[in-house]
């Protein structure tokens, strides 16, 4: 199954360890500590960052990545801050100097993944009929979700959130944004005649996000392809939002 050609994702790279293939997703080269193009100053002019802060940015993206297979593999709360220096090739004062320890890891994976979902608000933000843009939503949200690394990572990332409030409000943060783009497309079906009247858009928006995450999870834990499922999932879906 490919995606959609309107979502233009960027490819990923794969970086292989004994047990896992983690995804290191576009977002860190998006993210404005890891720019390394020139910034633009104060009265215009542009200022290219020094080497420092370039190694820096790049140490910070080492960290990262090394730390989200260190969750992959052995998962959050079993992954110390030596553990991550040591996959990252660093020593631990090193790493220290970045990131005070490994809550604040996992909050700046929470920032970054923000920048993850804006092709699927872009997506959603298209002029086509409400249902087709539904329908290529599901199809590509799902096929993303249901990649294991994702599962992963959500859970682990999932665990810790219901223990530290200011983790869970980051990521809940990106769901409200991301639900809150669906739910104007239902709004604008509703008000073409294409769904069903009666239906909240937000509360419409939630179910299906939370729809497409437990297919997700189905997907990877019992080892059914996503390419099997969502067209069952899509039909289901459209079923309760068009208007009949």
């Amino acid at each position: 199954m490919r995606l959609p050609c309107q979502l233009a994702l960027r490819p990923a790279n794969h970086f292989r360890t004994q047990d896992c293939t983690v995804r290191c997703h576009y977002i860190f080269m998006n993210d404005r500590s890891f720019n390394i193009e020139s910034e633009k100053m104060s009265d215009g002019s542009s200022k290219t960052p020094s080497k420092r802060s370039r190694t820096a940015a790049k140490r910070r993206q080492v960290i990262l990545e090394a730390a989200m297979i260190c969750f992959l593999e052995s998962g959050y709360h079993q992954t110390g801050v030596r553990d991550i220096a040591k996959r990252a090739g660093i020593s631990l004062g090193n790493l220290y100097n970045h990131f005070p320890g490994k809550h604040d890891v996992l909050a700046e994976i929470a920032v970054l993944e923000r920048a993850e979902l804006e092709p699927f608000i872009e997506l959603l933000a298209h002029s086509d009929a409400a249902p087709l843009v539904l329908d290529r939503f599901i199809t590509a949200y799902a096929r993303y979700l249901s990649q294991p690394d994702n599962v992963i990572l959500t859970i682990e990332i999932a665990s810790e959130a219901i223990r530290k409030p200011d983790i869970g409000a980051l990521f809940l943060s990106n769901h409200e944004v991301l639900a809150t783009a669906l739910g104007s497309v239902v709004k604008r079906g509703i008000d073409d005649g294409a769904f069903r009247e009666n239906l909240d858009p937000q509360e419409a928006a939630q179910l299906i996000i939370e729809l497409v995450d437990a297919s997700a999870y189905r997907t990877v834990l019992g080892e059914a392809p996503m390419h099997n499922i969502v067209d069952g999932l899509k039909d289901f879906i459209m079923a309760a939002v068009l208007r009949r």
